[in-house]
């Protein structure tokens, strides 16, 4: 969807411009945008805005204080979960549930705005009740705006996706979104075709395929030309008791990859863990459980880059970039040439 706004010269940024003249979202808008320029550089996003961290939860998920922390350890992208409270405010918030993540008990979408206010995030993990209450989008997007992107996981329906945009669009904030949803048919393509068209122009729309319903890797190439995706989201996944993939899948295959660079887009994968399931369920069992846990980063985080991956969701930001850093997985951005500098003199010691 960004390279439709190029046409109108709304483009903040050429390739070819100084990296002095970027601002961060600026320098990191034109490396989502032109994937096949940056295939020697991974991006990072925090997952649920960067609360777990080190193999235990740091700050509440979704939290200010999250949020803060990706921004300063230099993820180019958080993930927020989107919910909606009874009066109809979006709240960002990851359950339906308010029990695991927060002092409050019940469903969230019982409770005004006004009573979500009263509710505490906590830490997960350790049950540490913080000072943080339930965030609307609009307050979270205030603390992103201009510092890093957004990718909005909304646990609404679709239909909810233009309004949801509109609350960037107030805030001047849009064009820093990355909003989804999963395609896997002809069928799925044309309803969220629909729904982008209702949303306008200047939002990128990401696929997400996963390789249980998609392995014709031609549905690809459907797919991102229908949206002129910037990225797609794959998903590898992986069962309990199953030995690690070794070749990444049809999705990150070398076929994948000629579709990804014909089409100028970046290879997205998943390496958080879910709650009670298999260790990197939805990266082929090459998680942050491998790499962090544990301790075989370059069997997560190296091969997925080997493979082709340019975007990494993790709950381990700063131990992803870190290691991609120190081994030569990330260019530095204008504001950062003395810790790439560090790094790469460390990996070659």
């Amino acid at each position: 969807m960004f390279r439709l706004f190029a046409a109108f010269g709304l483009m903040t940024a050429l390739p070819w411009m100084p990296a002095a003249a970027q601002s961060r979202v600026e320098a990191i808008r034109e490396r989502l945008v032109n994937a096949n320029q940056w295939r020697d550089h991974v991006m990072v996003v925090a997952h649920r805005g960067g609360g777990l961290q080190a193999g235990m939860a740091r700050f509440p998920e979704n939290s200010r204080a999250a949020v803060e922390d990706a921004i300063r350890i230099g993820a180019e992208m958080v993930e927020l979960d989107v919910q909606k409270s009874k009066d109809g405010m979006y709240v960002v918030f990851h359950d339906t549930w308010l029990d695991r993540s927060s002092n409050c008990k019940g469903i969230l979408a019982e409770r005004t705005l006004e009573e979500l206010r009263a509710c505490r995030l906590v830490i997960e993990g350790t049950g540490a009740v913080s000072d943080e209450t339930v965030p609307t989008l609009a307050e979270m997007l205030s603390v992103t705006r201009e510092r890093i992107f957004v990718n909005i996981d909304n646990k609404l329906d679709i239909s909810e996706l233009p309004s949801i945009v509109a609350v960037a669009r107030e805030l001047g904030v849009a064009d820093q979104l990355v909003v989804k949803q999963n395609l896997w048919s002809a069928e799925r393509i044309a309803e969220a075709r629909r729904v982008v068209e209702r949303i306008g122009p200047g939002v990128a729309f990401m696929p997400i395929i996963a390789d249980d319903a998609v392995r014709d890797v031609d549905f690809l190439e459907i797919a991102t030309r229908a949206f002129s995706a910037d990225a797609v989201e794959l998903i590898h996944w992986h069962a309990a008791g199953q030995p690690m993939t070794g070749d990444g899948g049809p999705l990150f295959g070398a076929r994948a990859r000629a579709v990804a660079a014909r089409g100028d887009w970046h290879l997205w994968v998943n390496t958080y863990g879910i709650a009670n399931k298999a260790g990197g369920m939805l990266s082929g069992g090459r998680g942050d459980e491998l790499a962090v846990a544990a301790a075989f980063p370059r069997e997560t985080y190296g091969f997925w880059a080997e493979r082709g991956a340019t975007m990494i969701q993790t709950d381990e930001p700063s131990a992803a970039i870190e290691w991609l850093t120190l081994n030569g997985y990330r260019r530095p951005y204008a504001d950062e040439p003395a810790q790439h500098a560090s790094a790469q003199t460390t990996a070659a010691e």
